[in-house]
């Protein structure tokens, strides 16, 4: 079965750094694009940023360009998001994804974990 399990959310100060992991499992993960997507309550599914399969190519939105940095590690199947010089504003619930090409990410298909809660707040 395939599967994406996220970790790593909490509860961060403003201008705090978090980091968080999706490790994968029940798929070739290095055949696979990654990518990070949040929700905050009330709002749209918000794509933050994708990877490609080894690693060199990167993508991100506005609200993540120079705050977030995407990495994976193809050994151990797992990809992460760190993110520096958060807000209130950042709070949501934040997602990983993984797709045969970002395109289907976009759409809502592929393989989407649970998810992981990010909340910033003094």
């Amino acid at each position: 079965e395939e599967q994406l399990m996220e970790s790593g959310g909490g509860l961060a100060q403003p201008g705090g750094s978090l980091t968080l992991s999706c490790i994968a499992s029940g798929f070739t993960f290095s055949d696979y694009w990654m990518a990070w997507i949040r929700q905050a309550p009330g709002k749209d599914l918000e794509w933050l940023s994708a990877i490609g399969l080894d690693g060199a190519t990167t993508y991100y939105a506005d609200a993540a360009q120079g705050r977030f940095t995407i990495s994976r590690d193809n050994a151990k199947n797992i990809h992460y998001l760190r993110m520096n010089n958060l807000s209130p504003e950042d709070s949501a619930m934040y997602r990983c994804a993984a797709g045969n090409t970002v395109g289907k990410i976009l759409s809502g298909n592929g393989v989407w974990g649970q998810g992981t809660q990010v909340t910033v707040s003094s």
